[in-house]
């Protein structure tokens, strides 16, 4: 009997790493929480935990869902103008904040807890059509909409359009960040343009840009409507299509590239009344392009919506049927959230948030290796009113919460003294 058993445990030893390396795993309503089929937007946070957005079907709203390897939790967005909404648009901030761009809602922005909506009448928002989101190096949102770009400050709203700036158009369908903070867009029928604060550069001005993707070599890959790909490397173009490559759709709806480089493109091709005809999903290594679809793979639909890809190389795959996993050789990690077990690279001292506040804020701070930290708050005076941190504290990121109930209204200055940096940030206390 003990020979049977060990036999028994062996063979569940093995089928268990057989299934963690399996390449592929399917999630949908019939093995996991997903209320609904369809998705719309993947984004991951930084302890990676993994936020879907869905469809609502008629009688139903659209649905956020988080899921962080082992459990699944949904949260119903509210019904906003009481309007069923597609989610156009989902990204996370350093702070946790999910942002999310509808189709007739305007800007959400999601803190677990509590939802805010930015919409033309409460804000100075152009439109209620919210294509895109970025977030620069300051944190600031570009939200790209129907009607012109409009740069957040969490406070403030700065509009360009067609009559106070030189964007060619206002219809923006895509926007990124590259590392210089230059805002590339992609615009409909009127070209891809780099604003770097000041001026603005147009290209391509005849041609509609549907996403942009910027890699570790400063390329641009735009993805255009009926004209495929292009690669832009600050001078010349190159441009692949169904004639020169292996793209077997016209259309780029998105890209999302790994950190080998490879390009992960989801593209259709639609008819003048809006019957879609091809849908594809391709990896291009810049040498080989590799057609995923449900002949030759285990993707449960053609269509796809979206693609991120987690610390462990893992593509989180949104399609029409289900979320899909993927990684060749086989996926790593997916049952365990082990990513607060990554060290910073750097020290950095965040924004508190919120800024102003009343009664309460909080600091998020991350050191490189172990050492003395000291975090305190002084007034505008530079006189030590409260320490917040004043021990040793082993690598990592963390958070602190102040407290200013017995802070009069007012400028304060944080502090953050570790090993030989020091870093100071403002904070506004408003009773």
């Amino acid at each position: 009997m003990k020979k049977i058993t060990i036999i028994i445990l062996f063979l569940l030893h093995i089928i268990d790493i057989y299934a963690q390396n399996t390449e592929w795993i399917v999630y949908d309503t019939t093995n996991s929480g997903l209320p609904y089929y369809s998705i719309d937007k993947i984004a991951i946070d930084s302890t990676g935990n993994k936020w879907i957005a869905q469809k609502g079907y008629v009688g139903t709203t659209e649905a956020i869902i988080k899921f962080d390897g082992l459990n699944w939790t949904i949260y119903n967005l509210p019904l906003f103008d009481d309007k069923i909404n597609f989610i156009n648009s989902l990204i996370i901030d350093k702070y946790g904040r999910k942002w999310i761009g509808t189709h007739y809602s305007g800007l959400i922005r999601f803190e677990d807890t509590s939802w805010t909506e930015y919409n033309t009448s409460n804000s100075a928002l152009p439109n209620n059509q919210v294509n895109c989101i970025a977030i620069d190096h300051n944190g600031n949102k570009w939200i790209g909409t129907k009607n012109g770009l409009a740069k957040f400050d969490d406070i403030n709203f700065t509009v360009y359009n067609t009559s106070n700036s030189a964007l060619p158009g206002n219809m923006v369908q895509s926007v990124a960040i590259d590392d210089s903070n230059n805002i590339w867009i992609g615009l409909w029928a009127d070209g891809f343009v780099k604003f770097d604060g000041i001026n603005w550069d147009t290209y391509l001005s005849s041609y509609s840009v549907i996403s942009i993707a910027i890699d570790k070599h400063y390329n641009k890959w735009i993805g255009l409507s009926f004209s495929g790909l292009m690669k832009f490397d600050g001078i010349n173009f190159t441009v692949y299509n169904t004639s020169n490559s292996g793209l077997v759709c016209k259309s780029v709806r998105s890209i999302c590239i790994d950190t080998d480089g490879a390009k992960w493109i989801s593209a259709y091709t639609e008819t003048a009344q809006s019957w879609i005809t091809c849908e594809s999903f391709i990896k291009f290594d810049d040498v080989n392009w590799d057609l995923f679809d449900t002949t030759n793979s285990d993707i449960p639909s053609n269509s796809v919506s979206s693609v991120v890809i987690d610390k462990n190389g893992n593509n989180w795959i949104g399609t029409s049927r289900g979320l899909a996993v993927y990684k060749e050789g086989g996926i790593v990690n997916i049952k365990e959230n082990d990513n607060n077990n990554i060290i910073p690279t750097h020290f950095s001292l965040s924004q508190n948030y919120p800024n102003p506040f009343n009664p309460a804020t909080k600091i998020n701070y991350q050191i490189p290796h172990t050492g003395f930290v000291s975090l305190k708050v002084y007034d505008i005076l530079g006189i030590e009113v409260t320490t917040l941190v004043n021990e040793n504290k082993p690598a990592g990121s963390y958070e602190v919460e102040v407290n200013g109930n017995n802070l009069s209204s007012g400028v304060y200055f944080f502090q953050l003294q570790a090993v030989n940096v020091v870093l100071t940030k403002k904070m506004v206390v408003l009773k």
